[in-house]
Order: structure tokens, then sequence, then C-alpha cells
């Protein structure tokens, strides 16, 4: 599996306006190498912030993307606070990633980054990742139907999705079954769901979609905050990142088959 460790990118904190007017923070992380391959937009998870993610953004930006970290602001931590009042965090949580107002909110801020991002980078490819809430936004864009009732708009090379969801309050049964372009999931084997189900619930998309360019990457011991960033071993973040780039040089070489399987990962493809 070809490695993809992180650079000496420095974070880059930026403001921008999006279509509404309203202000969208980011960070982004320069491509260590001499030309900008393409951008990687990434998403966070209910109550993240553009802050996080630094284990993506320096991997991403090691493999020559503009990596960009977007704040959410309909589903931030403030948002999510917002949502408690009077309920505990699970409710608030269920409440926040079923609300169509935050995933309009999520797609504007992701139109405004990815201009933002483009006319900073002469390279052709566009990928999208993200984490938890950012994987249903990742899915979403990419053509899964969905409870909340957004439209993507599927404008990716390719998508990758951390703790992606399966059938349940965001996505009926058989959502996934349109979507095309290249996919990789990824979860771990202590990955439960919000809703109490293991982590296997989240390998239902792989199963849905249909053969092309699919893979399905299992972090064993990995639980749902460690794919964030939060408390991730070492070697389990490097086994994460050499997921990913595996998966982008693949798509560079226009060859999608999976690699050997590793120690510590459970990979997929179909």
């Amino acid at each position: 599996m070809s490695g993809l460790h992180a650079g000496a990118s420095a974070q880059s904190p930026a403001s921008i306006a999006r279509e509404d007017g309203r202000s969208v923070a980011l960070t982004s992380y320069a491509p260590v190498t001499q030309a900008c391959r393409g951008i990687a937009m990434i998403s966070h998870g209910a109550g993240g912030s553009e802050r996080g993610y630094a284990y993506l953004g320096e991997a991403m930006a090691a493999k020559g993307y503009l990596a960009v970290v977007m704040r959410h602001q309909e589903s931030d931590l403030p948002a999510l606070r917002e949502r408690m009042r009077g309920v505990g965090v699970r409710e608030a949580l269920a409440a926040l990633i079923t609300d169509p107002k935050a995933y309009s909110g999520r797609f504007m801020d992701l139109a405004a980054a990815r201009q933002w991002a483009q006319s900073r980078c002469a390279g052709n490819e566009a990928l999208l990742l993200g984490h938890s809430m950012g994987a249903a936004t990742v899915m979403m864009e990419a053509g899964a139907r969905n409870l909340p009732g957004v439209q993507g708009r599927n404008g990716f090379k390719a998508y990758i999705a951390l703790s992606p969801q399966g059938s349940g309050i965001i996505f009926p049964r058989h959502a996934w079954t349109g979507i095309q372009q290249p996919v990789l999931l990824i979860t771990g084997t202590r990955d439960d769901e919000l809703g109490g189900g293991n982590w296997e619930t989240r390998i239902e998309a792989f199963r849905d979609m249909p053969p092309g360019c699919k893979w399905l990457a299992v972090i064993a011991d990995a639980n749902h905050m460690q794919l964030a960033g939060i408390g991730m071993p070492a070697d389990m973040q490097a086994r994460t990142v050499q997921v990913i780039g595996a998966f982008v040089d693949g798509l560079a070489r226009g060859d999608c088959t999976a690699p050997p399987k590793a120690s510590g990962v459970d990979l997929q493809s179909r």
C-alpha cells in the first residue's frame, strides 16, 4: 500500500463570503509539491470547526493538493449547543444531522470554499472528504437520496467518507444505488452509530453502490472520534492516511484495484 505521509504544510486561516452573504471560516493547507495537483475539500462533523481534521489537511497537502477545511456555521459547536437547550446531546445531534437547513448551509459553504480554492490552484482534480455529518454531506453531494431532501451537485472527481451512515434517520434503504463516481468509505471496528447500531451499519452504502471504483476500509479498533483525528494513535493515523493515499494514487493511474491488505486494515473494492 503506497504511503501518504503528513508534510510540513502550515495552517492558514481565511474568511470568505458565501452566496447568502454570510461568512465562512476556512483553514487551508498548501500543497508541499511544486505544482498544485488539485483541491481537497474537507467537511467536518456536527459540532466541529475549520480548526479540526489537521491530520487529513496535512496528509492531502503532502500529496500535492490544496486542502481546505471549512466551518459549517449551521452545524458547528455553537449550533449544537443551541440545540441542546432542554435536551440531551444525542437528541440534539439527531435533530441537527436531519435538518435540511443545516445541509443547505453546508452546500453553500462548500460552493464558496471550492471557488476560493480553485482560484488558488491550477490543478484540475477536485476531491471531497468528510467525517460523520461531513460524511453524510459527502454522500449527498455524490448523489445519495436522503430524508432531509437536499440535492447535491456531484461535481467532484471522487469522494471520501469517514464514518458514513447506513439507512436510518438520514438515508433511506438503497439510498446509494445511483452513485457512479469513485468513493472510498472508511470506518473502524469501534465506530458505533449514534442510534446504538454497531460499526457494521456503516458498510451498507458500500454494498448498495454500483461497482466501479468503490472502496471500503475498516480500521482495526478505530472509534468515531479517532477517525476525526481526536486521540488517534500514530499507527492508526498512518493506516488511515495510507488507505487514502492508495485510493488517490489509483485514481491518478486510472487503476481502482485495491492493494493487498495491510496489517490493521480490512480493505475491499468492487
